[in-house]
């Protein structure tokens, strides 16, 4: 009598691993996004609530279902709402565009902040107040122009032969080098007022904040967001390489445009609405991706990532010290020193998200 073939019985395992492994992440994944959506919704509560004046959660409430409060209508109604709303939907875009490039070029320094896409908007918003006297829409439409034009110059830049990560990270820094010193040149040309309005814009700040400017920012969100979470799965099978991604059937090409211009989409959006806000977009990818694990997508998590840093950012710049800080002066301040730190690590071994 032969033996039992013992492959009928593996395959079943090994697929039940496979199946359970999944479900681990992808609870871990809920998980994490509902912890951070609970600490975004307390942070936007909390920055409802302070200021020069306190309104307890009651006025808060009755601000937010349409009563009339002496103080508290105009205040947190017209002056801390918008301010906060902007801050997660900014926070939200900034976190989603930069995990996608990084995730797309397979290197953590693949982000906005670094490959120029954030100065080339920067550069163009300096331009027009200074230089064509722009304001207020004006300027916005015009940045988020700049900043899809010069992805689109990078793109081109660096794809001969394929699109390398490396390539296109050296590309940007160069372009971005060119446009902050095309920056610089436009502010040493400008008068006192319009110096003072360039460089609030540029330091990245939710200073003044009105439903115009946030009302854009979420209707980017509502279209290109889910465009970049339909193509998560795709993105991270693009990591194994073109030859390995289209021998799973996936366009890498089209994939590749689709989630780019989606991504400099909301990039462009967020920083027309709230300017330059320094390495949200670097630090949000590397902070969810740890948070989420290995194989997880981390996309939906930075973007909560990206609102939540935003929100706490603009609370500690703003009540922290006695001096009120833009959200952007703060940013930079967190994301500086790990800049530094994974540059060091990138030359040591080489790393991915």
């Amino acid at each position: 009598m032969s033996a039992p073939d013992p492959r009928p019985a593996s395959a079943p395992s090994t697929l039940g691993r496979v199946v359970a492994v999944r479900r681990r992440r992808t609870r871990r994944t809920l998980l994490t996004c509902g912890v951070l959506a609970a600490a975004i919704l307390a942070v936007f509560c909390l920055s409802l609530m302070v200021g020069r004046t306190y309104y307890p959660p009651s006025d808060v409430l009755a601000v937010l279902l349409g009563q009339d409060v002496p103080g508290a209508s105009f205040t947190v109604g017209t002056l801390r709402l918008p301010r906060a709303v902007l801050a997660v939907l900014a926070g939200a875009c900034f976190g989603l565009g930069g995990v996608t490039f990084q995730t797309m070029l397979r290197n953590p320094l693949a982000s906005p902040d670094i490959i120029g896409i954030s100065s080339g908007a920067s550069a163009a918003a300096a331009f027009g107040i200074v230089i064509l006297g722009l304001s207020g829409t004006a300027v916005s439409l015009l940045s988020i122009v700049a900043g899809l034009l010069v992805a689109l110059l990078i793109y081109l830049l660096s794809s001969r032969g394929g699109v390398a990560g490396t390539r296109l990270i050296l590309v940007g820094i160069g372009i971005s080098a060119m446009l902050t010193s095309l920056t610089d040149w436009v502010l040493s040309k400008a008068g006192q007022w319009d110096l003072q309005e360039a460089l609030r814009w540029l330091t990245g700040s939710l200073n003044n904040t009105s439903w115009e400017q946030a009302l854009p920012v979420l209707a980017a969100l509502v279209v290109l967001g889910p465009v970049l979470l339909s193509h998560s799965g795709e993105l991270r099978i693009t990591q194994l390489g073109d030859d390995a991604a289209q021998a799973l059937g996936v366009r890498t090409g089209r994939t590749r445009l689709v989630v780019v211009v989606a991504a400099v989409g909301l990039i462009a959006f967020a920083t027309s609405a709230s300017g330059p806000i320094a390495f949200v977009a670097f630090l949000s990818g590397p902070i969810a991706a740890r948070i989420v694990g290995p194989g997880a997508s981390p996309l939906l998590p930075a973007g909560a990532v990206g609102a939540l840093l935003v929100l706490v950012a603009d609370l500690v710049g703003q009540f922290a010290t006695g001096t009120r800080y833009p959200v952007g002066v703060v940013t930079g301040v967190l994301g500086a020193p790990y800049l530094l730190y994974l540059i060091v690590r990138v030359n040591r071994r080489g790393s991915s998200l």
